[in-house]
């Protein structure tokens, strides 16, 4: 995949933090020499490297699915998902904060804003969590000066190796999943849009009774992040009825159906929802003797 950006030729590097300091997150840039900004271009081309150098990717990030550590995927920058870390790519201009170490414990994240020579930007970000961990308080650092090693009095922060996403124009591509879910405040987000999820299937799939779902989604993370996922599914549109309760009946997800529309039984929501993303199936390769199973991951096998 391509990178909507000019890593050799970057004209303007920002440097910023973000804070959550319990009113909501705000964005704000600190002033850094060129030796920083150097560091920073050498970890964007880091993780632009380690990207490359997956052989398996880039797939598009699924919030159902279980990542590894580091994987590279890739969200369209116009996905509702990326709604948080959209907002600070977009933004024209960004408040100077010279103060924003004072407290670090309000930091949940770092970013670098770049601008090459075609004017387009590129925003990399990485969860704080090296870059707090080296601390006065928490760690005794010394330097050699004059001959004499001297503890070092002043608060010291470490810049990670690369970064966890880089977002250009059209994408945002992710070498760590755990830390763009963080950054973008995924779970919530994917919580707060279990109603809008809703919605749309109830105008794909007109034929199941929704609102069993919905109360159960609304209280149970694991449940909205597989309703995003089927969202996301073109082939919602040609669910046939007749199919689904067969592979609902064949994979012990209890349903009923009364005026043409499907119901599902209490404490069959989860499994109704593994259904509809593709999760549960069965197979009967001894003759007599079916067997029934749960995806931890679902990928399509071309072909």
């Amino acid at each position: 995949m391509k990178l909507e950006f000019n890593l050799g030729n970057v004209g303007v590097t920002e440097f910023g933090l973000g804070r959550d300091e319990g009113n909501g997150q705000t964005f704000v840039v600190v002033p850094v020499d060129t030796d920083v900004q150097a560091a920073l271009r050498e970890m964007v081309h880091a993780s632009w490297d380690a990207m490359q150098n997956d052989n398996d990717g880039p797939a598009k990030y699924q919030p159902s699915e279980k990542h590894g550590d580091t994987e590279y995927l890739y969200l369209p920058l116009d996905d509702n998902l990326a709604a948080s870390v959209r907002e600070l790519h977009n933004a024209a201009s960004l408040d100077i904060n010279t103060a924003a170490l004072a407290d670090p414990s309000h930091v949940f994240c770092y970013f670098a804003r770049f601008t090459d020579k075609e004017n387009r930007r590129l925003t990399a970000m990485r969860r704080a969590t090296q870059f707090k961990g080296v601390l006065k308080s928490k760690n005794r650092l010394v330097r050699m000066l004059d001959n004499t090693l001297q503890i070092i009095k002043d608060e010291v922060f470490k810049l990670d190796n690369d970064f966890d996403l880089l977002i250009d124009s059209t994408n945002i591509h992710i070498l760590r999943p755990s830390g763009f879910e963080f950054a973008g405040k995924l779970q919530q987000a994917i919580l707060d849009a279990v109603s809008d999820n809703i919605k749309a299937l109830r105008e794909d799939i007109a034929f199941v009774e929704f609102a069993g779902i919905e109360a159960y989604a609304a209280n149970h993370p694991r449940a909205a992040r597989y309703l995003a996922s089927i969202r996301g599914q073109a082939e919602t549109t040609n669910i046939d009825k007749t199919a689904l309760k067969e592979l609902c009946k064949s994979t012990g997800v209890e349903v009923s159906e009364s005026k043409g529309k499907i119901a599902v039984s209490a404490g069959h929501e989860m499994g109704f929802l593994e259904v509809l993303d593709r999760r549960r199936y069965e197979l009967e390769l001894v003759k007599g003797q079916p067997e029934r199973f749960k995806a931890a991951s679902r990928t399509r096998l071309n072909g």
